[in-house]
């Protein structure tokens, strides 16, 4: 499994034989890798319907008839769009032909706002669990510290464990820590920092103060499972 990271809180997942994309946030990212005509994923994971993590979500699944799975309402939304969605919501899981998806709970907010300004409300956020080729991923999406991260480490064999260290609209680097010390992942990577002002953090800072292992990828830098 390759795991790649496209700045923001974009992820790409390459498994044997299935390309899967976590948020792929690309147009307006001044901190991403590559181009909306590069990203030609199986299937886009969507944690929440904020623009600068499902924004480019549909421009994507209709070049490539990419499958969208995400909470109830933000499926509901893209399948207004005519695109093929699976929805699910925070507890659920469901093994795909490519692999498992079990949501999270996650504490932020969801809504996609549209080109004229409309803001459409997209439910609830979530994180992710996915399972393939006997790995297990977690993208926490957005959000803040909670106790419940104890239970997901302990219910999990978390091999990479995704978080943001932005603070403002998310964990800090301090509550993120602790989250990863929680989770009891093998690899802590930093997500969802750099890419505006007001996010602006310290990545290897953060990793130097994790009691585990962890590593700052830059856009376009992978890691192999």
């Amino acid at each position: 499994m390759k795991l790649t990271f496209h700045g923001q809180s974009a992820l790409e997942i390459t498994t044997e034989k299935h390309s899967i994309w976590v948020d792929p946030f690309i147009s307006g990212n001044t901190y991403c890798d590559v181009e909306i005509g590069d990203v030609k994923p199986d299937v886009i994971l969507l944690t929440h319907g904020h623009n600068d993590h499902a924004g480019d979500a549909e421009e994507i699944a209709k070049r490539n008839n990419s499958l969208i799975v995400a909470p109830f309402e933000l499926a509901e939304y893209f399948g207004t769009k005519g695109l093929t969605v699976h929805p699910m919501h925070i507890g659920g899981g469901y093994q795909f032909e490519w692999g498992h998806v079990k949501w999270t709970q996650a504490f932020h907010g969801s809504s996609f706002t549209e080109e004229d300004g409309t803001v459409v409300y997209t439910g609830m956020p979530a994180g992710v669990l996915f399972k393939a080729e006997g790995k297990t991923i977690y993208h926490a999406g957005d959000t803040a510290l909670f106790s419940d991260m104890k239970m997901i480490g302990e219910r999990n064999d978390i091999d990479v464990a995704f978080l943001p260290i932005g603070d403002n609209f998310t964990m800090g680097p301090e509550d993120a820590a602790t989250a990863s010390e929680w989770l009891n992942p093998r690899l802590t990577v930093p997500i969802h920092y750099n890419t505006y002002p007001v996010i602006e953090q310290d990545p290897d800072k953060f990793v130097a103060s994790l009691k585990g292992d962890g590593k700052v990828l830059k856009p376009g830098e992978f890691i192999e499972r």
